[in-house]
């Protein structure tokens, strides 16, 4: 998104913009500009004037961007994860709602490669 023709990580970029930057990158969305602002946009608003939008990203994938996202914050690819790092990393993506996802089981448990009954335990060990 442009800002008085400057890019998001520019130093004239306008203070909302900077202040949301870091969240709308962890969820892989990407700013728009206001002239661009579509119906399904979070339209960022200061002092009653939109000022540009986030776009969040496609659901498709969501469970690989969570996954990606857990890897790089625990420092390791699930498959080489200690036992408690993978429930730590199930504990993260079960808070950033992943196992809402259809397959999401099956796929975390493939891509930590562990059974699905591990990854159910982990949750119920969570939930309990």
């Amino acid at each position: 998104m442009t800002n008085g023709g400057h890019q998001p990580n520019s130093r004239a970029v306008h203070p909302l913009i900077r202040a949301v930057k870091p969240l709308v990158d962890a969820v892989g969305a990407s700013f728009v500009p206001a002239a661009d602002v579509e119906p399904s946009d979070v339209r960022l608003v200061w002092d009653g004037k939109t000022i540009g939008a986030v776009r969040m990203p496609p659901l498709h994938g969501a469970l690989d961007r969570l996954i990606d996202s857990v890897e790089a914050e625990l420092g390791a690819r699930l498959p080489l994860m200690s036992r408690e790092n993978k429930q730590r990393a199930v504990r993260l993506l079960d808070e950033r709602g992943a196992f809402t996802l259809r397959r999401a089981v099956e796929d975390v448990a493939d891509a930590m490669g562990v059974s699905r009954i591990t990854v159910y335990n982990y949750l119920n060990a969570i939930h309990r």
